[in-house]
């Protein structure tokens, strides 16, 4: 099944099961005991959750595969926006929210959601790596290399053709045509958007702060979501953007090498998008593994533009029964199972330490 449709399932299900919940469960859920026959981790009840967009396409596999070893359980996942899913999991409505962001401190988030949880505190634990691809469309010209710095001056307008002097140095083997570059951003806030942006702050001179909506006074044209984008370099001769792996071969985009820190020009795939994940920075304490990525990183075949989708959720303080089904289901998520599930996906499975620390926050989770 392709993204969107899988997409476009998550989406009903979740606004239908949401809305069914009354407004005075405030635990993202409820859990009855389990009597089907082969749940194999007796579990039964629903969760309720929301947020990121770009692990939809994850959640959809998981939900399936976790459903399946446990019949009695309901996951509902809507795919509403990781700022949304931040804002209803403070609110209480649900039980984990997926933000392709961690907790803002500046926004005081943090400290929000840690009063919902009560008695314990909000934890964010990385749970999807999701790659970002620089997708073209430019007949005739294959194995596309960018340097980063190329990157920001497409996307801020001071590059506008394909035989542009910086673009055949980045390639001079290539014929580029003199066809106008067509750059497309996201139009929507987009968590995608925040961790591009990041990338060119950290590698390419980018002027305008990182964030989740796209500077305003940036060129290019907008695209709603990542299908938006997805679809307008599909049909735009010239075009040029950035949207998820999954996206990207999905439509079966063209998707740019690109430069790392070390000058090595990187083709983009789940093992090398890996190796920046790898030797990201936990920057929070404890159970709380908020992450600092070296968008720059010299990592030898490190693909450098990646983003992190974190489950966040209560170390401590949701309801017991909600707490429980949370638990077994991020327990799932980070198994060797699920993670490899990821690699078919359009993700790149979490590998070595930063997968153990992801298991022992998941299992502090009471």
């Amino acid at each position: 099944m392709k993204y969107a449709g899988r997409l476009a399932a998550v989406a009903v299900v979740g606004a239908l099961s949401l809305a069914a919940c009354g407004t005075d469960n405030n635990g993202g859920g409820s859990t009855t005991a389990a009597t089907a026959s082969g749940n194999d981790a007796g579990t039964g009840g629903s969760i309720n959750a929301a947020g990121s967009s770009a692990q939809a396409n994850a959640i959809d596999q998981w939900k399936k595969d976790f459903q399946a070893k446990n019949p009695g359980v309901s996951l509902n996942y809507q795919p509403s926006g990781s700022g949304a899913g931040v804002q209803a999991f403070i609110q209480g409505t649900i039980a984990f929210a997926g933000s392709d962001s961690a907790l803002k401190d500046d926004k005081g988030e943090p400290a929000q959601a840690d009063a919902r949880c009560k008695t314990g505190k909000a934890i964010n634990i990385p749970m999807v790596t999701g790659p970002i691809a620089v997708v073209y469309n430019v007949p005739g010209v294959d194995g596309l290399q960018l340097k980063p710095q190329t990157i920001g001056d497409i996307f801020n307008g001071k590059i506008t053709k394909w035989d542009d002097a910086a673009i055949k140095a980045d390639n001079p083997q290539a014929k580029l045509p003199s066809t106008p570059i067509q750059a497309f951003h996201r139009a929507d806030e987009s968590g995608t958007s925040d961790n591009f942006t990041k990338f060119l702050k950290a590698t390419a001179g980018w002027p305008y702060e990182p964030a989740k909506a796209w500077p305003a006074e940036a060129k290019g044209q907008g695209a709603k979501g990542s299908d938006g984008i997805a679809s307008s370099v599909k049909s735009t001769e010239g075009a040029i953007s950035y949207v998820e792996l999954s996206f990207a071969e999905n439509s079966q985009l063209q998707k740019a090498k690109v430069a790392n820190g070390s000058g090595e020009f990187v083709e983009l795939n789940a093992d090398s998008a890996a190796k920046t994940i790898e030797t990201a920075e936990v920057k929070g304490s404890g159970n709380d593994l908020k992450l600092g990525i070296d968008y720059a990183t010299k990592t030898a075949g490190a693909y450098p533009i990646v983003l992190v989708t974190y489950e966040i959720t209560c170390e401590k303080g949701l309801p017991a029964d909600q707490a429980k089904l949370v638990k077994d289901f991020l327990t799932y998520t980070s198994s060797d199972e699920g993670q490899a599930s990821l690699k078919d996906l359009g993700y790149a499975p979490l590998t070595g330490d930063l997968l153990a620390k992801v298991r022992t926050a998941v299992s502090a989770i009471s």
